[in-house]
């Protein structure tokens, strides 16, 4: 069964910014300490990554990384490192995610969003932390989960009218 994937109007700059620092809003609040708790950043950053890669890349990834590092007073560069991993792999597959249905998507994106939240895990480890609890990892795990959410929400100020009017020009 195939279904037709409709006609998208172009985004602008304006909404991806807008969504970029709305995310970084959601990080920036306390509830993000609790283990589990999702990374909106990388969630919307590899969704942008996806649908337009042209617009936002690695250079972007890498600034919020380091945002995140120092609002977070980790180590910096350790969400810099991770933001751009996940965007050179988000890159690497999107004309292939692109082309499954939403719940395909999520297995394509669930490796790589776990990846972006192991990278700190190891970094941590690395640099003589106590070993963390593996309850940080499931942050990866439910933001492959809001995927089709996040898909919905950032996709609908594209979509055209369903109905199309013959004195609207689009």
């Amino acid at each position: 069964m195939s279904r037709a994937h409709p006609i998208l109007l172009p985004v602008t700059p304006s909404f991806i910014a807008f969504s970029l620092a709305f995310a970084f809003i959601l990080n920036l609040l306390p509830w993000r300490q609790w283990p589990g708790a999702p990374d909106f950043v990388a969630l919307v950053l590899l969704f942008w990554n996806i649908h337009q890669p042209r617009k936002v890349g690695i250079g972007i990834a890498f600034a919020l990384g380091l945002l995140m590092d120092v609002h977070d007073a980790s180590l910096l560069g350790e969400h810099a490192l991770a933001y751009t991993l996940l965007s050179y792999g988000a890159i690497m597959i999107h004309r292939r995610v692109l082309w499954f249905p939403l719940p395909a998507q999520v297995l394509h994106v669930l490796p790589l969003l776990v990846l972006a939240h192991m990278v700190p895990f190891i970094i941590r480890v690395l640099m003589g932390a106590a070993f963390l609890d593996w309850k940080t990892l499931l942050s990866g795990f439910i933001c492959a989960a809001l995927w089709p959410i996040a898909n919905i929400l950032l996709l609908a100020p594209q979509k055209r009218a369903p109905d199309p009017d013959d004195t609207r020009p689009i």
